[in-house]
């Protein structure tokens, strides 16, 4: 290995900075690091005197948004001018303008990415201590929660500003993923998790200034973005059911011209096991492939993922069945018996259709 110093950039964004984020700018610069990049991000007039004391002081780099275009946005640019200008750069290391990240723990960080170029590297802070915000904590743990219920994602701090990034993932997968604000963060988890690339954690100190005044996350719009993918699933289900709800009725009006109605099969009238069969099949279609194309991004080409899907549609149906016959007995009406194992059964089948009906191939 080299020297991680000369070898790995230091990535800061920022939107109005203060003082804190020269001091930081001024420890790395001391103790070696000699690829910082700041990216204004849309700062105000009177904030940039900052960005520009630094690149005259220490030789920063400064790539400049006129206007505020969110984190994610910042990052990428500062991915893309590493790929594009600094062909000898091994990976990079984000890091947060406002003195949360202590030296140390960034030259950590700076040193796991060189030593390990596969991997995204995240330093985690620690949220039991009783002097952490509550957003912070309230924030991180429930979203730390979902994302590994839902995702299956298992990382101590989702939320974490502290990431070494090897070049090649930025390349190949990073750059690429999609988010403008803090949403990108948690899609690069979700990113990692679908390529197969593995997450290392340390520990770092935390810190907070000012009961992280200074931090832009706002916990309810921000985890709406970052939840997105969940909420599509949710509209996706609906709309499918509406949309056989609808299909049901539709062939109704054809068939029962044509259909006998007192025609039976196992004592089920013909004529609704026509309509349920063929407006559930239009309505699993649709639903397929807008799980895959919208929810789950997955191209694939092959008519194996159209097999497993309907595989998971029958065995959901089977136990759904089965299992409103034979669980929560004690409830009287089977139609809400219904409704709370098929919510249960739709989580599950969240995850199943994420894990292995639309899961993408590294």
């Amino acid at each position: 290995m080299g020297n991680y110093k000369e070898n790995i950039a230091i990535i800061i964004p920022a939107l109005d900075p203060d003082e804190r984020m020269t001091a930081l700018v001024r420890e790395l610069h001391l103790f070696g690091f000699q690829n910082i990049i700041l990216v204004d991000d849309g700062s105000a007039l009177s904030n940039r005197i900052y960005f520009k004391e630094c690149k005259e002081q220490f030789g920063c780099k400064i790539i400049r948004h006129v206007v505020n275009l969110g984190k994610g946005i910042a990052l990428k640019s500062a991915f893309n001018y590493i790929l594009e200008s600094c062909p000898d750069i091994l990976g990079a290391v984000t890091v947060d303008c406002d003195g949360q990240h202590v030296l140390q723990d960034i030259d950590t960080c700076a040193r796991l990415t060189e030593e390990n170029p596969d991997k995204l590297i995240l330093g985690c802070r620690q949220f039991n201590e009783e002097n952490i915000p509550w957003r912070s904590r309230f924030g991180n743990k429930l979203t730390r929660q979902v994302i590994r219920l839902l995702c299956g994602i298992h990382v101590s701090d989702t939320q974490t500003g502290l990431r070494g990034l090897p070049t090649p993932l930025i390349r190949n997968y990073f750059a690429n993923t999609k988010g403008e604000r803090f949403e990108y963060e948690m899609n690069m988890l979700i990113a990692a998790r679908e390529h197969l690339i593995p997450i290392q954690e340390f520990p770092i100190e935390t810190i907070y200034l000012e009961n992280n005044e200074s931090s832009h996350f706002n916990p309810f719009r921000d985890s709406i973005r970052i939840y997105k993918v969940f909420l599509k699933f949710m509209l996706s289900s609906l709309s499918s059911f509406l949309i056989d709800i609808f299909l049901f009725w539709l062939f109704g009006l054809i068939l029962r011209p044509v259909v006998p109605v007192d025609i039976s099969i196992f004592g089920i009238s013909l004529l609704i096991l026509l309509r349920t069969v063929f407006s559930r099949l239009l309505s699993s279609l649709y639903n397929f492939f807008i799980n895959k194309n919208q929810v789950f991004k997955n191209d694939s080409k092959s008519p194996l993922i159209l097999v497993k899907y309907y595989i998971l549609c029958v065995v959901q149906l089977l136990l759904s069945a089965f299992l409103v016959n034979h669980l929560l007995s004690f409830i009287s009406y089977s139609t809400v018996r219904k409704c709370i194992i098929d919510t249960i059964l739709f989580a599950v089948s969240f995850q199943v259709q994420r894990e292995w009906v639309f899961r993408r191939q590294r």
